[in-house]
């Protein structure tokens, strides 16, 4: 009985390294040092900070003084949220709001060499209102939002691991 456990455990691990099947690792980067320009109250910058040093191979830098000792420079050029009306009843009271983030941003060397030109990410949710359960969607609203926050950062941190060289 242990023999045929012991068979069909290899021959799972057998197949499963056969087929390419690997970990996802940690992204590297052509950088070490990375300044930040977005501003210190920025939810999505300390996201973004917290998710770069996760990896223990970038310190960012915050501090202006420091500029000088980073080897690239991160320029949030916009960070908006926004909320539009896309649906009402008959008597005109809303129904659905559309939200959307709308974040722009680019990275330079300090030589002013552009390694990403300016590039915008837009993201949008859709969410239905009801005048009963304001207090319940104001929380769903902000859930929504620090959803699509963490999902500008994953794309960025992919964006930024594709940067080859400096």
């Amino acid at each position: 009985m242990q023999r045929r456990i012991f068979l069909v455990a290899a021959a799972a691990s057998a197949g499963l390294s056969a087929c390419g099947f690997a970990l996802r690792k940690a992204p590297s980067y052509a950088f070490k040092t990375l300044f930040n320009s977005a501003p210190e109250n920025s939810m999505l910058a300390t996201e973004l900070t917290r998710n770069l040093e996760a990896g223990g191979t970038v310190r960012v830098l915050r501090d202006p003084r420091l500029i000088k000792d980073a080897d690239v420079i991160f320029d949030v050029l916009g960070d908006q949220r926004e909320k539009t009306v896309v649906g009402v009843n008959a008597v005109g009271q809303v129904r659905e709001f559309q939200l959307r983030t709308r974040f722009r941003f680019q990275l330079r060397t300090l030589a002013g060499k552009l390694l990403i030109p300016p590039a915008e990410i837009l993201l949008h949710r859709d969410i239905t209102f009801n005048e009963s359960a304001v207090l319940a969607k104001e929380t769903e609203e902000a859930l929504l939002y620090r959803d699509m926050q963490s999902d500008i950062v994953q794309q960025v941190l992919r964006r930024l691991a594709a940067v080859k060289e400096l």
